[in-house]
C-alpha cells in the first residue's frame, strides 16, 4: 500500500498527503531556484527527515535504556552544491541535548545513533553528514 499521494499544484509547488494519517505538507521551490520559498522544499525536508530520524531513533534508544533526551533542539543547515546539477552536497547538525548528566555509556549510545539511523544510511556518500552533538 502506497504511503505519501503527492500532487503538483502548480507554481512550483507541491501537496503531499499522508495516507493513513490525511496529514498535508506544501512544498515550494527555494528562492535561488524560481521559487518563492514559502514552504519547506524537498530537499529541505531530505535534511529534515536526516535530523529528525536521528533524534527520533535516539529517542527510542532513550527509552530502551532508561534515560531522557525529552527538549533535545536541533539545528539543521541544509548546503547545496555551487556548480549543476543541483544537489545536496552536504548537511550540518547540532544536537543540543538539555541539562541533564549523561553518562559516557549514554553518550556513546546517542553518538552510535547519528551514524546508523535508517535516513543517514540510506543518503548517498557524497552527501557530507556534520553532525555536533552538544550537552548542556
Amino acid at each position: 500500500m502506497a504511503t505519501i499521494e503527492t500532487i503538483y499544484i502548480g507554481d512550483l509547488r507541491t501537496e503531499a498527503t499522508h495516507i493513513r494519517s490525511g496529514n498535508k505538507l506544501i512544498t515550494d521551490a527555494p528562492t535561488d531556484n524560481q521559487g518563492r520559498g514559502e514552504y519547506f522544499s524537498p530537499t529541505d525536508l531530505v535534511a529534515t527527515a536526516l535530523g529528525s530520524c536521528m533524534v527520533t531513533v535516539m529517542g527510542m534508544a532513550a527509552q530502551t535504556h532508561k534515560f531522557n533526551i525529552d527538549g533535545t533542539k536541533l539545528v539543521i543547515t541544509k548546503i547545496m552544491t555551487p556548480e549543476p546539477p543541483r544537489r545536496i552536497a552536504e548537511i550540518i547538525i547540532e544536537l543540543t541535548f538539555p541539562a541533564g548528566n549523561f553518562s559516557e555509556k549514554e553518550k556513546k549510545i546517542l553518538e552510535y545513533v547519528v551514524k546508523t539511523c535508517p535516513v543517514a544510511l540510506s543518503l548517498h556518500p557524497d552527501v557530507k553528514q556534520t553532525v555536533t552533538l552538544v550537552y548542556l
